[in-house]
């Protein structure tokens, strides 16, 4: 089994930049694909980025392209997602989770962080 938690997530102004973390614990971390999702009220759970075990592939929802980056630093057991150029539809809560294969569908990711709040205001 796999434990995730999720920080780095706050209140910022449109523009602004925000890094976030997910630290995990669990057997063999540096083998998964690690993904970034996040959830708006009212809203499904959406892709947001993706890393795979040895950081060499990395994809981004078209939303996000160009804005923010996914890394990981398995020494640390930790991926990150830095946030840039934020703007108010980035609000949502965003979770950390992890699978076994490359994908985009969150019904692939198998274990999932509580999630972190983000907020952008205009």
């Amino acid at each position: 089994q796999v434990q995730l938690v999720e920080s780095g997530g706050g209140l910022v102004q449109a523009g602004a930049s925000l890094r976030l973390s997910c630290e995990a614990s669990g057997r063999t971390f540096s083998s998964y694909t690690m993904g970034w999702f996040r959830q708006a009220p009212g809203k499904e759970r959406e892709f947001v980025a993706r890393i795979n075990w040895s950081g060499g592939s990395t994809y981004y929802a078209d939303s996000v392209k160009g804005r923010f980056t996914i890394s990981r630093d398995n020494a640390k057991n930790t991926v990150y997602l830095q946030m840039n150029s934020l703007k108010p539809e980035d609000t949502a809560v965003y979770y950390c989770a992890v699978t076994r294969i490359r994908s985009t569908d969150a019904l692939d990711y198998h274990y999932w962080g509580p999630g972190t709040q983000v907020t952008v205001s205009s």
